[in-house]
């Protein structure tokens, strides 16, 4: 069984920002493999399916992105998951806009959403797919907070069908293959 978490805040305003990346991978991976049952579980929209006869469950969590481990940890203890077999989906300013990074363990490299989950896991031994949003001179939160620029649209659809192929090779291969296969 994995669990695929995406950070983002809830509500329609923030549905198109880019520090809802992690919502919008979430959410397109539950479209394309047909996920269409949604759950209020522990402070998170949850929708459980399979993939490549794998339990898949995902997670996107109502908390605000600075709150996130009030519904993540909770989540994986209920779901009895196996901190290898959890992967959060995230933004990340530091990477070019649509650029893919893996990572199998970590810090929170300053992200306060993955600072939350590791703070109520206790654990950062879980892996992450990192999708940038480019910094270009910005930051901060009015830029995270920001929807994207009508000329950056084709590399999100991009950036965002890629990262679904990543969560595809997580939830067949591990983590390993899919950084090998999508880091640069």
């Amino acid at each position: 069984m994995k669990l695929i978490v995406g950070l983002g805040n809830p509500g329609p305003q923030f549905a198109r920002n880019r520090h809802n990346m992690g919502f919008q991978i979430v959410e397109a991976f539950a479209i394309k493999h047909h996920f269409t049952v949604r759950k209020l579980q522990f402070n998170a929209v949850v929708t459980p399916g399979a993939y490549a006869d794998e339990k898949v469950w995902l997670a996107r969590p109502l908390t605000f992105m600075n709150e996130s481990g009030r519904a993540v940890a909770p989540l994986a203890r209920w779901l009895k998951i196996d901190i290898t077999d959890l992967l959060v989906v995230y933004d990340e300013l530091d990477l070019p806009l649509g650029r893919l990074r893996l990572r199998p363990s970590g810090s929170s490299a300053g992200h306060n959403g993955m600072k939350s989950i590791i703070q109520h896991l206790g654990s950062d031994e879980f892996a992450r797919l990192r999708v940038g949003v480019g910094r270009e001179g910005h930051g901060g939160a009015n830029y995270l907070l920001s929807d994207f620029a009508r000329d950056e649209q084709p590399f999100v659809a991009e950036a965002i069908e890629r990262a679904v192929e990543a969560v595809e090779v997580f939830v067949r291969h591990g983590i390993i293959t899919a950084m090998n296969q999508f880091n640069p």
